[in-house]
């Protein structure tokens, strides 16, 4: 049917790139993939009063975090009007398009009669026939057939039909001399060579009218595959109130793109009961045929368990590459690469993003300072002659490791005939400030022997005589 399998993933920069958006550059990108095809990227920006250089970057910079990779492009289509210009000059003498001088006015008064006479709203074809030539606040209309059916097979859905009768003659050039949504992207498309559309089902209503003017221009109509759209936990359409839906926002938030993408690609997808994917198995065993029709329900909970899954088995060194710039929004700068990578392996096993990890290990880059009422709580009198000797024995180790910390510890508690629960708690508040933390021994072995020496003589002197 084809030689090559040729996808695109088309986004207008009139705002960021979403999670629905994504989840459609995602399919496209795997089919293309599996297929050993080309994955192509367009930016249809001719929207010029909305369209932004800033969203532009936000969409490129989204998929390069991603990983979705682009072969062609990216094309701006604000650089191809003169290629549309030529095919609606094309449809224009061959007597497949025609001008039209209706103003809003005469359209919202042809509306409303419409509608008061419970008609579906549609151009009535006023102009079709006038001979009308260009002219101030006209508009070029494609001449829509008024009779017989319009099908095409949906790789979701399965066929689709509709009444040319119910498709009107929608406007290919707008008064303002700028080519619409509908035609351009067939031009695109067609030029573009694509084989497969895959996008949100929100344009299923607009496919009957591309393909007609598909058919029009003799152009080849690709196969189209229309996802179904994603819900919010509320199981309504997934917006701002239900949380993030950009996709930066996740990055923002310390999420890993591998888990949002296994997640994403999860909703309406599935292999077998697999829940984890590496991306090579994605291509290996995605097809646009499997996606399902019903909507997909956005589960904040279950995408946080992915990433959970990713940080605790990810490599430290790239997690440290990672939290480095989420430590520097805190106003920790930390050089030392070794240093980083025990604490990510210290930490992920507790935090399930890189927020939740540059919080909950923060004692590791700064001073601590526990608070008053856990001093006196923990740093009592009793524990004093305990701790000057755990001082004492950490000072004459070199170097300082976990198991050399573990084995003192014992010996001490030993000595004074305790459990290690009655020192774990003072020792865990004044390494880190916190009543909750990682292992007590993996924390001494990550902060080192200065910084543990430092700490615990702090915590000495506020059970002295006075505190």
């Amino acid at each position: 049917m084809y030689e090559e399998t040729r996808t695109r993933f088309a986004p207008s920069p009139t705002g960021a790139l979403h999670i629905g958006g994504v989840r459609t550059a995602l399919f496209s990108w795997l089919q293309a993939r599996h297929a050993g095809g080309k994955f192509i990227l367009r930016i249809e920006d001719t929207d010029a009063e909305r369209s932004t250089e800033e969203n532009t970057r936000q969409i490129l910079e989204s998929m390069e975090w991603l990983g979705l990779d682009w072969d062609e492009g990216p094309f701006f289509q604000a650089q191809r009007l003169d290629l549309y210009r030529s095919y609606i000059d094309r449809l224009l003498a061959e007597g497949k398009a025609y001008w039209c001088g209706c103003t809003p006015e005469d359209l919202e008064k042809k509306r409303s009669r419409a509608l008061k006479d419970g008609k579906k709203p549609k151009y009535d074809g006023t102009c079709r026939y006038k001979g009308l030539g260009p002219g101030p606040g006209r508009v070029v209309r494609f001449l829509m057939p008024e009779t017989g059916v319009t099908s095409f097979e949906d790789l979701i859905k399965g066929r689709i039909s509709m009444e040319n009768a119910e498709l009107d003659d929608l406007i290919l050039l707008r008064s303002d001399g700028m080519p619409t949504y509908n035609f351009t992207v067939v031009i695109d498309d067609a030029t573009m060579n694509m084989t497969h559309i895959i996008r949100g089902d929100d344009h299923v209503n607009n496919t009957p009218r591309q393909v007609k003017i598909y058919e029009a221009l003799g152009f080849a109509t690709p196969l189209f595959a229309h996802v179904p759209m994603i819900l919010g936990p509320d199981k309504t359409k997934l917006s701002k109130r239900h949380g993030a839906t950009s996709v930066m926002a996740y990055q923002e938030m310390g999420y890993l793109p591998e888990a949002l993408v296994n997640y994403l690609v999860r909703l309406s997808w599935s292999h077998g009961d697999q829940e984890i994917f590496s991306k090579e198995e994605l291509i290996t065993y995605f097809d646009i045929h499997d996606v399902g029709r019903a909507a997909a329900v956005f589960n904040p909970d279950k995408l946080l368990w992915l990433n959970h899954h990713y940080i605790k088995n990810g490599n430290p060194a790239r997690l440290a590459g990672l939290l480095r710039g989420f430590l520097s929004r805190k106003g920790y700068e930390q050089s030392d690469d070794d240093y980083l990578k025990n604490v990510v392996v210290d930490v992920r096993e507790r935090t399930k993003t890189l927020v939740e990890m540059t919080e909950f290990g923060d004692f590791y880059f700064r001073e601590i300072d526990p608070p008053e009422d856990l001093k006196r709580q923990f740093f009592t009198p009793d524990l004093e002659p305990v701790f000057r000797a755990l001082v004492e024995g950490f000072s004459r180790m070199e170097p300082l490791d976990k198991a050399g910390a573990e084995e003192c510890v014992k010996g001490l508690l030993d000595r004074f005939s305790l459990k290690f629960k009655a020192i774990a708690q003072p020792m865990r508040l004044a390494l880190t400030g916190k009543t909750v933390s990682p292992g007590i021994f993996e924390i001494i072995a990550t902060l080192g022997k200065d910084r543990v020496l430092a700490r615990l003589g702090k915590a000495l002197l506020a059970m002295g005589p006075g505190n």
